[in-house]
């Protein structure tokens, strides 16, 4: 026992080392990259026609895979995004480290462990586009799939109530995501000390204009999910693309999508705020 005793110190001893930390960074930094692309996006459709690109995570990755040097831009991301992956891996087998509460430490380690295979979804979507492997599709693409998938579910028995079950687990992320922002709640995860003033005043900025842009996207995209499975019509399913483009068509669609493109890309800036300051 003592053998498999070891390995595991050993184990998280790499888990919890500086190696794993600058992993950690680099795929905040790669996230807020991400971001801040299908920010420019989000402003794109607002105020074009017919914008080409998707506002989504591949839609921002195939807008980087049209530009020069892109096969090393993307797997730069890649291996970021992966080395993140890890470090949430790490979280959901060790457990948080400052963190005494053995039930908050439980829960904490379950959403590491889905935050992992989240970033690790991302990687493969991010090697897909490497070398041009990817599909060259414009906007339609993704919301095509999420109509796809809720009309699979819709057809299961109950499929309505699971459909209904995914709306309001949107609906509740987007709510719980926009009073973080809003109640400054991520400053708990920040070493605020090593700010100076401006740079925590663009912190605070960034970080409650940036969350509370996405817990909207999140339970807007809940609200029409939820309209899907109560009119049993997939069409009204959405993912970040689709939801954006439905924003638009609303009263003060132009001026609402403004704003919620100028959170996204500050949601952006708040992911490298977090790859400077957050405590690891």
């Amino acid at each position: 026992m003592s053998g498999v005793e070891d390995l595991q110190d050993a184990a998280e001893e790499a888990a919890n080392s500086d190696g794993a930390e600058w992993w950690a960074r680099a795929g905040f930094v790669a996230r807020g990259f991400v971001y801040l692309i299908v920010g420019v996006i989000a402003l794109q459709i607002a105020w074009t026609d017919q914008p080409d690109t998707e506002a989504s995570k591949d839609g921002a990755l195939r807008a980087i895979a049209e530009r020069p040097f892109a096969g090393v831009l993307l797997t730069v991301l890649a291996v970021a995004m992966a080395g993140y992956a890890l470090w949430r891996f790490s979280e959901a087998l060790w457990g948080k480290r400052d963190e005494t509460d053995e039930h908050k430490r439980t829960l904490k380690r379950l959403g590491s462990g889905a935050k992992g295979l989240i970033y690790v979804g991302f990687m493969l979507s991010t090697v897909r586009f490497i070398g041009g492997g990817a599909d060259s599709g414009g906007s339609s693409g993704g919301q095509e799939s999420e109509e796809s998938w809720t009309a699979t579910v819709l057809d299961l028995p109950g499929g309505r109530l699971w459909v209904g079950a995914a709306a309001l687990v949107l609906l509740g992320v987007g709510g719980w995501i926009g009073y973080r922002g809003l109640a400054q709640k991520y400053e708990k995860r920040l070493d605020t000390h090593e700010m100076g003033p401006v740079a925590g005043r663009v912190v605070d900025v960034v970080g409650v204009v940036g969350l509370t842009a996405r817990g909207a996207i999140f339970a807007f995209a809940g609200y029409l999910l939820l309209r899907a499975a109560l009119e049993y019509d997939p069409d009204e399913a959405a993912g970040v693309d689709g939801t954006l483009r439905e924003l638009a068509q609303q009263p003060f669609g132009k001026a609402i999508l403004t704003v919620l493109g100028v959170g996204i890309a500050c949601y952006g800036l708040y992911s490298w705020a977090e790859a400077r300051y957050r405590d690891l």
